[in-house]
């Protein structure tokens, strides 16, 4: 096992009430991100070693910290003094406590990214608690029920942006079935000097202000070449009465993220030791804002092992994307006393984060270039009607999106969820057989497109990955390491349609933003099936708090647990809840800049 730099669970960065009250004198840009000016030292000086705190008892400042990582001093937010902040380790079984001390202008808060407990500890401001108030403590308590990999986030405004991050290791009660020698943490993350305020104004008034990979004349020369001009034409034609564009990967690119490696540029690089022969696990989490990444290590194969924290039958690859709020444990092998890099291209290839394995830190290893632009295709449209195929360990789901829609009753209020079917479809593990059902909510200005024939692809690596030449994991691969917890069918289901107009940035889900949207009701002790229908051209990380989600592969019997679930553009995808925990919970995409709008309060009684 890798030892750990420890800090001592007392040990806190010296930011008193003096820190606290220039922050509130902070004006202008400073106060836009909720952090205030300190004399605090660059992060030129923060320590190669990512800090970790174990125990039962911990004690966490929230605080304005000035860090460097692109020539001009910024403030981020930090934890105890660091970004990301420090590895916090814990024990399944333990009863852990946690004062959270907010040293910023504005209120904060931290959510235990899929970590079960009580509603009143989940951290989510307006759902859960009322959020930790400029210069007050909050006191968070709760049994660890879990083990695996994890992470904690500010919930607050987009805090999260600027640097309120960490991981969460816990350890189990009984040795994990696998071995390895040595481990690291690797944090992807997406960083900009921008106010993330700032961020968001530009997109709602500019989509793809960010997007500098949109088509030239030479694309269009090029694809005449290649495919001719009555089929280019076609090809073309169809995309501009849709106004949409097929280069729309990411919202927000390099051209203002610098992606970081646990906090480091890659100019830089993170660096992580080990010996020749040792098996090494590394606990990859995607901690960024709204960035998706796409991991290798050239010369190495990955054996996944866990998948959001939680054992999985091992699966070996060559590369694995990892959208946010994703955890993916991997072990490697290296047989050679040479470096071999960690590289982590950003889906859209407007750049990357990247470390080092070596046995010795002077020994340097070449950066892979990066891989082609993706393009976005007929089958993120869901429009690939002809020739398709329902994906591996599916086979068994007959016309499950293929059917004609069925008349829909216009007569239901535009602001209200009308999703439930009515009817229990499939199996527990075997995804859904309901039609596709789109609301009147869903039509009007603020909708741009609606999948017209959206398929289970739980084989399909995703745009830019398929047929790459590479291994290339997929949610198909994925089986649970032990029996399924709760094999009960599900009593009933509610579809989700993720909706939205990309062009003027608008989001939703069954078209209606959150600000106008009811609760979702989940009853007490049932069982039952959430199936998401993308009607955008992006990936969506839909994230329900409080309760696992048992992704549905084909296996009913090995069902694998998440807590954070991609849904690919122009498909659907379907896991079983079951609703053991009283309460209100937040259920929304991990995009930051969606989360405002495509987010929904859900209430179990």
């Amino acid at each position: 096992m890798n030892p750990q730099k420890i800090l001592p669970v007392s040990g806190e960065p010296d930011m008193g009430r003096r820190c606290f009250v220039k922050g509130l004198a902070a004006g202008g840009a400073l106060l836009g991100l909720g952090i205030s000016p300190g004399s605090l030292p660059a992060s030129e000086n923060l320590p190669e070693w990512q800090p970790t705190i174990r125990g039962k008892k911990f004690k966490l400042t929230i605080a304005p910290r000035q860090v460097n990582f692109t020539g001009k001093n910024r403030f981020a937010t930090a934890v105890n003094g660091t970004v990301p902040g420090p590895i916090l380790r814990w024990q399944q079984g333990d009863r852990v406590s946690l004062d959270v001390t907010n040293m910023l202008a504005e209120s904060a808060s931290i959510h235990w990214h899929g970590i079960i407990l009580p509603t009143g500890m989940d951290g989510v401001p307006d759902i859960s608690f009322a959020g930790i108030a400029p210069g007050e403590t909050f006191h968070y308590e709760f049994d660890i029920k879990q083990s695996g990999t994890y992470w904690y986030h500010s919930h607050s405004g987009f805090q999260e942006q600027t640097g309120l991050y960490g991981a969460i290791i816990v350890d189990p009660l009984e040795a994990d079935p696998f071995t390895w020698d040595r481990e690291h943490v690797i944090m992807l993350s997406d960083w900009s000097d921008e106010n993330p305020g700032t961020i968001y104004a530009k997109l709602k008034k500019m989509s793809d202000y960010y997007n500098f990979s949109e088509r030239t004349v030479g694309d269009l020369i090029h694809d005449i070449q290649k495919k001719g001009l009555a089929q280019t034409w076609s090809d073309r034609s169809m995309w501009n009465r849709m106004r949409m564009s097929d280069r729309d990967l990411s919202d927000v690119t390099g051209y203002t993220y610098t992606f970081l490696m646990n906090g480091r540029t890659p100019a830089a690089g993170w660096t992580g030791l080990f010996k020749r022969g040792e098996r090494v696990r590394l606990r990859v989490i995607n901690g960024s804002a709204m960035s998706f990444f796409d991991i290798r290590i050239p010369g190495l194969t990955m054996t996944v092992v866990a998948a959001d924290g939680q054992n999985i039958e091992p699966v070996s690859v060559d590369e694995f994307r990892i959208g946010v709020a994703e955890i993916y444990d991997v072990i490697v092998e290296p047989k050679d006393d040479r470096a071999y890099c960690i590289f982590a291209q950003a889906l859209d290839r407007s750049g990357y984060a990247r470390g080092t394995l070596t046995p010795d830190p002077s020994l340097t290893v070449k950066v892979p270039e990066l891989d082609p632009y993706p393009v976005l295709t007929h089958t993120d449209m869901g429009m690939d009607m002809a020739g398709m195929t329902e994906m591996s360990g599916m086979n068994d789901m007959k016309g499950m999106a293929g059917q004609d829609m069925p008349a829909m009753d216009h007569s239901a209020s535009p602001m209200q969820d009308r999703s439930e079917q009515k009817t229990m479809r499939g199996p527990a593990g075997m995804g859904s057989d309901a039609p596709v059902i789109h609301l009147p909510t869903e039509f009007g200005p603020h909708i741009d497109m609606r999948a017209p024939r959206p398929k289970y692809r739980l084989d399909d690596p995703g745009v830019g990955l398929r047929n790459n030449g590479r291994r290339v994991l997929t949610y198909a691969d994925l089986r649970n390491l032990h029996p399924t917890p709760d094999p009960r069918d599900p009593e009933r289901e509610i579809q989700l349609h993720l909706t939205g107009n990309m062009s003027r940035y608008m989001w939703s889900i069954n078209g209606i933003k959150y600000a106008d949207a009811e609760p979702l009701r989940f009853h007490y002790g049932e069982r039952l099936r959430l199936t998401f229908v993308n009607d955008t051209m992006m990936n969506h990380p839909m994230h329900l708090h409080g309760m696992w989600s048992d992704l549905e592969t084909g296996d009913g019997g090995r069902i694998p647990r998440k807590h954070t679930v991609i849904v690919q553009p122009g498909s659907k995808i379907s896991y079983l809840v079951s609703a053991d925990a009283m309460g209100s919970w937040a259920f929304h995409c991990h995009l930051l800049y969606h989360m405002p709008a495509m987010f929904r309060k859900v209430v179990v009684k």
